[in-house]
């Protein structure tokens, strides 16, 4: 598929797999994924994990992410988990702002866009999720929901910093439900990020920011999904659980 953007698909394992399981599934995806160039690849298991993860995809194609990171660097904040501290682990990517953790831990834009700045900070790039609830869509609120979380989200970066984070456009009312946005929906909520994205920063940011789908991202939908224009990947959670439909997504995109 001829991209402007290399795609980008990471796999966001959420709070599952003991490292044991966590090992047996990048063994499975080097073995399923050893010959993809096209896509920039990433696993993100729980922070349990990441070491052993680590050092199994040491020399394969697939990168390590982490699912969240604090906004401090190290210090008294007891639970907390420092860019230093995943650094050490060869992690280059790092999930930020995911709709259940605005839900469940009562996460801000504020606090989000902090968080994106200490990652590219400490040289490591973020992935800042945007996206509205089903009551927001029916209510005609979707533009307005993305501009209020991204223009908070990315508040203080440069435009260096912004070409090199990548946004996930994630519609709740879509994780995990089996619901998938439309190809229509997910690419005209991705143009409308695209087009903010030019008026924060300027034309040239907007072209180079990859913009991510995510939402019950299955093999099934994803080379529809990935042949719209303004998305350049996916964020996978459900079927980046098992080996075969994580490879297949990525596959099937390309």
């Amino acid at each position: 598929m001829d991209k402007e953007r290399k795609l980008i698909i990471a796999g966001n394992w959420k709070m599952n797999k003991t490292v044991a399981e966590a090992l047996d599934l990048v063994s499975d995806l080097k073995i399923e994924l050893v010959n993809i160039k096209e896509v920039d690849i990433v696993v993100c298991p729980p922070f349990t994990a990441l070491g052993e993860v680590s050092k199994a995809i040491l020399d394969s194609n697939i990168r390590l992410g982490a699912q969240n990171m604090s906004e401090h660097n190290v210090g008294a904040y007891t639970g907390e988990i420092a860019a230093v501290m995943l650094k050490e682990f060869s992690a280059r990517y790092v999930i930020l702002g995911h709709s259940e953790r605005r839900q469940h831990q009562k996460e801000s834009d504020e606090l989000i866009s902090k968080k994106a700045l200490a990652v590219h900070t400490a040289a490591l790039k973020p992935i800042v999720c945007v996206g509205e609830t089903l009551a927001e869509r029916e209510g005609g609120q979707t533009e307005k929901i993305l501009e209020k979380q991204i223009r908070g989200s990315l508040a203080g970066l440069n435009k260096d910093q912004m070409s090199e984070t990548i946004v996930a456009y994630e519609p709740v009312w879509a994780i995990g439900t089996g619901k998938t946005a439309t190809t229509a929906q997910a690419q005209e909520a991705h143009a409308f990020i695209r087009r903010l994205l030019g008026k924060m920063f300027d034309e040239t940011v907007a072209r180079r920011a990859r913009i991510q789908y995510g939402g019950s991202v299955k093999p099934s939908n994803a080379r529809e999904l990935m042949s719209q224009p303004d998305v350049d990947g996916a964020l996978v959670g459900g079927a980046s659980l098992e080996a075969g439909s994580f490879a297949d997504v990525i596959k099937n995109s390309i």
